[in-house]
C-alpha cells in the first residue's frame, strides 16, 4: 500500500489513440491482486478514483448516474423485482441501490476479486452505504459467467456491473454468458449490461445487439451521460421475452417510482422513458441488427 502526494498526470489506458488524464492530488492506494491491477488516487474534480488495469472504475463524483440508471430502470420497469442478481458490481453502487427497493426480497452478488469489495468498503464507503450488510444480501466470491451456466436459481433482474470486455471482464460480453443470464431469468424477467461508451467502442454495441438478437425477444440499449466515462453517451444493454417491459408508460412508471419513496440525484421517471430514445448516430449503428428502426 502506497500513500504519497503528487501532482503527476494519470492518463487512462483504455484506447490506444486517445485518452482522459487526472491529475493525482494523492495516491490512496496501489496494489497488484491475483486478477488485476488496482488503483485508488484522490482528484480535485472527482473526488476518490478508482482504476484497474490503467481504466477508470469508479468515482466519488459522478457514481450516482451510473448506478441509478444501470439498477432502477430495469427494477421499476418490471413492477415486482423480488429476487435480483448483480454480476460484478464490487464498489457496492449497485447493491445500495438494488436494496433500496421494497419490492425486493433476495439480491445475489456475484464479485470475482473479494479485494475490490474490501477496498471500496474502505475507500468508497458512500457506495455501498451499508448495503453488505443487508440481511436481503448473499454475496458469492466468484466468476459471474460460472455462476449463471451451474446455478439452480431463478431471478426476476440480472444486473451485469462488468468492467470493460478486457481480461476477466472479456467473458461477460459472450454470447454464452447471456445464454446463462437467459437461463437464469424467472418468466417476464429483465437483463441489463453496462455496454461502453459506443462513439469509441461501436464494436461492444453491435456485438452485444447481435448476440442477444439471437436469445431474447426484444433487445434493446438505453442511454446516459456519466462524465468520467469518456467519449458522450454510455449505452446499457437491455434483454427480455416481455417486451412490454420496455414500454411501460410514463403514469405507471411515476405510480410505481412514488411507491419506493426513493430519492435520488438522477434517475426519474421521466428519465427512464427518454433514456431509451436513442440519437441518430447509435440507430444507425444498429441498422443491420434492427432493420425495422
Amino acid at each position: 500500500m502506497t500513500q504519497e502526494t503528487t501532482n503527476r498526470l494519470w492518463t487512462e489506458t483504455l484506447y490506444s489513440s486517445y485518452g482522459q488524464s487526472f491529475r493525482v492530488d494523492e495516491v490512496l492506494f496501489e496494489e497488484k491482486s491475483e486478477h488485476q491491477h488496482l488503483m485508488i488516487f484522490r482528484n480535485e474534480q472527482f473526488g476518490r478514483v478508482l482504476a484497474l488495469d490503467g481504466i477508470v472504475q469508479t468515482t466519488e463524483r459522478d457514481e450516482f448516474i451510473y448506478h441509478e440508471m444501470l439498477t432502477h430502470v430495469p427494477l421499476v420497469a418490471h413492477g415486482n423485482a423480488q429476487r435480483v442478481l448483480i454480476i460484478g458490481g464490487g464498489d457496492g453502487g449497485i447493491l445500495r441501490e438494488v436494496c433500496r427497493h421494497n419490492t425486493v426480497k433476495h439480491v445475489t452478488q456475484v464479485e470475482i476479486d473479494a479485494s475490490v469489495i474490501e477496498l471500496a468498503k474502505t475507500w468508497f464507503p458512500a457506495h455501498s452505504n451499508g448495503a453488505y450488510d443487508d440481511a436481503r444480501a448473499t454475496i458469492v466470491i466468484g466468476d459471474g459467467f460460472d455462476f449463471v451456466q451451474t446455478t439452480q436459481e431463478r431471478f426476476d433482474v440480472i444486473i451485469s456491473d462488468s468492467t470493460d470486455p478486457l481480461g476477466p471482464g472479456e467473458v461477460l460480453f459472450s454470447k454464452d454468458f447471456y445464454a446463462g443470464c437467459q437461463r437464469s431469468l424467472n418468466p417476464g424477467g429483465v437483463l441489463v449490461t453496462q455496454n461502453g461508451v459506443p462513439f469509441m467502442q461501436p464494436g461492444e454495441l453491435t456485438n452485444t445487439a447481435a448476440r442477444l438478437s439471437k436469445l431474447f425477444v426484444d433487445r434493446r440499449f438505453y442511454t446516459a451521460a456519466v462524465p468520467s466515462y469518456i467519449g458522450g453517451l454510455m449505452t446499457f444493454a437491455w434483454a427480455s421475452n416481455n417486451p412490454d417491459l420496455a414500454r411501460i408508460d410514463l403514469d405507471t412508471l411515476k405510480q410505481r417510482w412514488l411507491s419506493q419513496n426513493i430519492t435520488l440525484r438522477y434517475y426519474t421517471p421521466d428519465m427512464h422513458q427518454a433514456a431509451f430514445a436513442l440519437p441518430r448516430y447509435l440507430l444507425d449503428m444498429l441498422q443491420t441488427e434492427y432493420p425495422a428502426i
